[in-house]
Parts: C-alpha cells; structure tokens; sequence
C-alpha cells in the first residue's frame, strides 16, 4: 500500500513541476543548501549517511567488502590527500579525467564531452562549490533519470590507496570536481562496481536529458550524412569509436593515426567543392587532442590545394586543436560506430529553432499482469502496456505526398535501475517495441484479437539487453500504437518510453480510463424463493440477518453443492468484504434481501470464472483475470491492475475462486464508496484524515 501511495505522490509531484533542471528533485530528501548551512553553522564536516564511506559503497561483487581489490582502501577527503585542493580550476576540461581502477570509461567519455559545452556543464556540476568559499565537505550534482531532474548530495570522503585517488582523478591530481562527480553518480547508482561497463550514450542521456541513437556504421543508412548534419544543427552530442577485438588493441593507434577503443566526437560535416564535385566532409575530435588523422582532408593534406581558400580558412576557423576533417567515406570505413545524442528542450541551450517535441511516458512489466513478452507469445503479448501516438503535421523540410512517409521521430524505449539491481543478482532484459497503425481512435485496451488482425508497422530492430532500444523512424501522418515489451513473458521491470518528434505529437496511455459497470440485480422480498429463505432463516434465526461467519457457512454449504466448479470454499475475509459491499445501514449484516442480491452476483462472477478457467484447474492465471475483469464490467488501468495482481495472486500467479470473488467485491465497494462520495461528480474527493481512515478500513 505505501508502495503505491508513493508512487501516486510522485507522479503527483511530477505534474507540479518537479523534476526540471531548474526543480530537480532533491535525491533521498536530501537538501544541499540546508545540510550545508546545518554543517557551517555547526562547525562539522558534512557525513553522507546515505552513502557512507564504507564497503558497501564500493561495490558487491570484485569490489565487495571481502574483495582482494577492495583491501587498503582508505576513504579521505581531498585536503588529506594534496595539500591545497580545488574543486574546478580555470574551467573543466578533458585533463580533469584520468581513469583510476575501475572499467567506467564510457562513463569517463561522456563526461570529457561534457567538457565541450560549458552550458551543459553547468547544469551537470552546479557552479559556486569550492574548497575554499563555504566549504563545509558537501558538493552536489544533477543527472536525468527517467524522466526528471534529481540533484545528488555526496561527501568529499574519497577512496584511496596509498594516498591516492583509487577511481577518477586530474592529471595534475589537486583538481575534484570529476572525482566528486563519479562519486555523486555511483551513489545514484548503489556503488563504485555499479558502474563497471556501459556505453558512452549511457551517459550522454544522464548528463542531458536527451535520446540516443547507435548506428553500426557497416550497416549506415543511405541518408546517415544527412542525418548527422540535422543533428548538429539540432546541438545534438555526436560521438564514435572504432571497435577493438582483443585486449591488445585498447588505445592501440591505426596506420592512419586513429585510436581504437578510444571514444571521439563529432563536431561538424560540411561539403565542399572539389575538382568540380561535392565533397561531403565530417569534422572530428579526439577528446585527448594528442593524435590526429593524417590521411584525406587531414589538416597538410594535399586536398585542400583543390578548395576555395575562403572556404578552407572558414572551415579553418572552426577547428580547435585535436579536431580534424575527413572524407565522409572514409569515416564510415574507418569506424566502427556513431552515437548521436538528440536534446531535450529542457537542456540548457540557445538554440530554440531545432528543438525536439517530447512525448514521456512510464510505465512497468509486472509478471503476471502486464509482463506479455514479445509476438512470440501471442496469448500475452496483447496484455503489455500499449501507448497511442497522433502524428498530425509533416516535417517542415517534407515536400512529398502527405500519404507518405513524413513524420520523423526518434523513440526510445529504457529500462530503468537495472544498475542498482545488480547487487541483487538483476542484469539487464531483452526489450524492444512495436508500432502498429489505428484505423479508429481508442482508449480502450486492445486485445488479443487486434493484434491477431493486425501486422505492425515499424519495429525496433532487434529485441537486445541494452539500457535503451531506440531508432529513428518515419511514419506517414495518422494514428499509431506503440507495444514496448520484453522478449519474454513474465520478466518484471520499469520503463520509460519516450518519442522525441519533428513536430509536436498527441498521445495518450491506452486503457488510462477508470470505470465500472458491475452486475447489478434488482430484487424485493417477493422474488426471494421458499427454498432460500429456508436455508437463510435457519442460520440467521430470530434476528433476520447474517454476519460475515454465517454467510461463510451458508455459501460454503451451496457452494459444495456445485460439481462443476473446483473451489475449497470461501475464506471469512472475503465474507467480510461481501459485507463491506452490501451492509448500507452499517449493522455488520446482510438482511435476506441483501443476502439474495450476494448471491445473484455470485452466481453472475461464477459463470464469468468458469468461463475463463477453460481447463477446469480450479484456478486461472493472472492474463485471464484482465479477461474475466473486462467481462465483469470493470476497465481498469495498468497500475490497477498491477495492484491486483500483486494483492490476489498466489506465488503461482494465479488466482483460485475465493480470491477471484474477493477482488469483484472489493472493486465494487471501492467504486461505490467513491461514487457515494464524489457528490458533483467532479471525478476526485476531497477527505480529511479522519475520514480516509474510515472509507479506507470499511
């Protein structure tokens, strides 16, 4: 319960405001300004007992705290380690990271890029913290995660072997801020080995915001140069690499003085007229500026003889030391892969013209109810959550028929915490996603018969374990539904899935609609039979009603009388909440009246659960319940159903009669209570604590 009410008070939160990089949410209720005041007031360094400097903060596995790697370790704060430390020291630059001992280099990659944009810098590594201004221990940091804006509070404990830095530290080795950073980032994480293995667009996303795409540049599209110049005009972070086969090759330098395994960024593409042809051209830059390419269109190469001065020394102009031209043929021959980085328009920028429309949506896989697997599994994969998109108006630079493909958007799908579940034994799932086209608009479920009918669209490419999936697509105008999905049924976990899109783009979440039609019979005194009343009045006795222990045996007794359906009668909670349902006058009991009206809906939910229970197992999985909720009269939203999976399901997943009937009677309590409650039917209620408790224990 507190679960759920914590996750309604989040997104809550989230409609309010919070989450934007000028709001961040404050990571653990932890609030820098405060506990920094708290420290100088006091005199004492700020603790982290959040993340303590201790074992457990370095790792689980290689740098768990019986570890040979994790030996000697000594955590010190940067005035233990050199005699006068500085936290940033005239700007951060790429000379500010050196790599320590732990395999994060894709992290280290991005935040050298990082480097290159002082505005996306400062949003990253807050400005005015120092050693020497109101210093008291404590620095903080902010990184997007799933879809808001959190800013991380650490420590300056640093680990440390022999007095020096273990992990992260500046070449000149009096500089914190990047070793700071790798802290703030491995607690939003869980540890240091957290952060073991990844990919440079991992975080470029952390650090902005934005949307990655990965291009395996042996299978680049036809139109990949032009892609890559919208990116830039876009601000986007463009980053490649040439891949390495052995352990031999990490920093090893091609004949043509490249580096393999080393993480480069794309900074320009230009074309030019050469010999009377146009020459596309792509601009580079090695983020540790020490080698170059010294092949084509290098910076003495004979190329350039062929090109308009004017146009050489404007191209000039804009390199920087490090940066290089190249063919754009040969930088598709010579690395192996690009990763471009699209911004939100939350990302601290001047440029408004090339934004990205954001479409953001969260949602989980929950075995049993919403975890369908991909089309492999036809009989489940109709009940994973399902997102509609409304594409209305075309790119600007489209100038083709409007039934064609027109629309550009880049969707990601991303698996959230996998990181943080390491330690549990979690590693990343298979996910993917696919589109398919509406004819009618709907905000009802799907089901299996849609997708039966229906052949999809666009898909991602391949179902992989990577922390996001995305791929750029173009879709003519119309109505769309995206499935994303784990490979297999079954596997639990969070997602976000987020469209970033040319032009704005309506959406909704299918099957976000709450309502309730139950069975709802209408009886008097005269339609209750001779044989009824019998059975009623010898349990009830001189009184005339039934409690929730006498309704257990009188069910029970009838229940027993049905061969056709495997039940072991029903417990005493559920006939309490029988009671919840019907006791309108509040006595605890049901009059013979209300004792019939119990039964008539019993009778209704038994022949929709034998209905469902097609093998006649006693029981039916939590896939069939949807089903069996759907013909019951209730469309429920996937958190809903979500929450019934977790309350009514065994360890199996599935649900035996006394629960199924237990769920149909509390449903129906809460959507009366509710009903009874919203007088102006407004949709919401308003109730003081009092109150609640009094709905909420009924």
């Amino acid at each position: 319960m507190s679960g759920a009410a914590a996750r309604v008070a989040k997104d809550r939160s989230l409609a309010d405001g919070q989450g934007t990089n000028k709001n961040p949410v404050k990571y653990l209720n932890q609030d820098y300004e405060k506990l920094r005041a708290q420290c100088l007031a006091s005199g004492a360094l700020f603790k982290d007992e959040e993340f303590p400097a201790c074992p457990s903060a370095l790792g689980f596995n290689d740098l768990g705290p019986k570890s040979p790697k994790s030996q000697g370790i000594v955590w010190k704060r940067p005035s233990e380690i050199c005699p006068k430390p500085h936290f940033i020291v005239d700007g951060a630059t790429r000379a500010d990271i050196r790599q320590g001992a732990l395999g994060d280099c894709w992290l280290l990659a991005a935040i050298a890029s990082l480097t290159l944009d002082q505005n996306i810098l400062a949003q990253v590594v807050p400005e005015d913290q120092s050693f020497e201004k109101n210093y008291a221990g404590i620095f903080h940091f902010q990184f997007w995660q799933y879809g808001e804006w959190v800013d991380v509070v650490v420590d300056d404990r640093l680990p440390t072997k022999n007095g020096n830095l273990v992990f992260v530290h500046s070449a000149e080795g009096d500089e914190f801020w990047s070793a700071l950073l790798e802290k703030a980032y491995a607690k939003l994480n869980g540890s240091y080995e957290a952060l073991t293995g990844g990919t440079t667009i991992e975080g470029f996303e952390d650090f902005t915001g934005g949307i990655s795409e990965l291009y395996e540049l042996t299978k680049a599209p036809a139109d990949l140069y032009d892609i890559i110049q919208k990116a830039l005009k876009a601000e986007s972070l463009l980053g490649c690499s040439i891949d390495i086969t052995n352990a031999y090759d990490t920093e090893a330098i091609t004949s043509r003085k490249l580096v393999k395994g080393h993480a480069y960024s794309v900074t320009g593409a230009e074309e030019v007229l050469y010999r009377g042809n146009k020459e596309k051209l792509i601009r580079v830059r090695n983020p540790w500026g020490e080698v170059e390419w010294d092949g084509p269109w290098s910076d003495e190469a004979l190329e350039w003889n062929y090109v308009d001065p004017k146009v050489k020394a404007d191209l000039d102009k804009q390199s920087e030391d490090g940066e290089f031209w190249m063919s754009f043929t040969d930088f598709v021959k010579e690395y192996s892969r690009l990763e471009i980085c699209n911004l939100s328009p939350d990302t601290l920028t001047n440029n408004e013209q090339h934004k990205w429309n954001i479409t953001l949506y969260n949602g989980s896989w929950t075995r049993g109810s919403t975890a369908g697997g991909c089309q492999n599994y036809p009989g489940t994969f109709w009940t994973n959550p399902q997102f509609r998109l409304k594409l209305e108006q075309p790119d600007d630079d489209h100038d083709g028929e409007s039934h064609e493909p027109c629309c550009t958007m880049v969707l990601g799908l991303m698996q959230k915490n996998r990181r943080r579940q390491r330690k549990i034994g979690e590693d990343l799932l298979t996910i993917g996603f696919v589109i398919y086209e509406l004819q009618d608009q709907t905000d009802v479920h799907l089901g299996k018969d849609f997708f039966k009918r229906n052949r999809s669209v666009a898909r991602s490419d391949t179902f992989v374990n990577m922390r996001e999936v995305s791929k750029r697509l173009k879709l003519p105008v119309g109505d769309y539904l995206i499935v994303p999905s784990t490979f297999e049924p079954f596997k639990s976990g969070d997602f976000c899935l987020r469209v970033f899109s040319e032009k704005e783009a309506k959406s909704l979440e299918v099957g976000d609609v709450v309502k309730a039609n139950p069975y709802e019979p209408q009886i008097s005194e005269k339609d209750v039979t001779e044989d009824f009343r019998n059975i009623f009045d010898k349990i009830a006795g001189e009184k005339g009603e039934v409690d929730a222990k006498q309704i257990q045996v009188i069910l029970n007794r009838l229940l027993s009388k049905r061969t056709d359906l495997k039940s072991s009668g029903f417990s005493l909670a559920t006939c309490r909440e029988m009671v919840a349902l019907l006791d309108m006058d509040g006595t605890g009991t049901l009059s013979i009246v209300e004792f019939k009206v119990l039964w008539m809906k019993i009778q209704k939910y038994m022949e929709i659960y034998l209905k469902v229970d097609t093998d006649r197992s006693g029981t039916m999985n939590a896939y069939e319940m949807r089903a069996a909720l759907q013909e019951a009269g209730f469309t429920l939203n996937n958190k809903i159903q979500e929450s019934i999976t977790q309350r009514y399901t065994d360890s199996d997943m599935t649900i035996n009669f006394d629960g199924f009937i237990a769920c149909m009677m509390r449903l129906e309590t809460l959507f009366k209570m509710f009903q009874l409650l919203d007088k102006n039917k407004k949709g919401a209620i308003d109730l003081t604590l009092p109150e609640w408790l009094c709905t909420t224990l009924a």
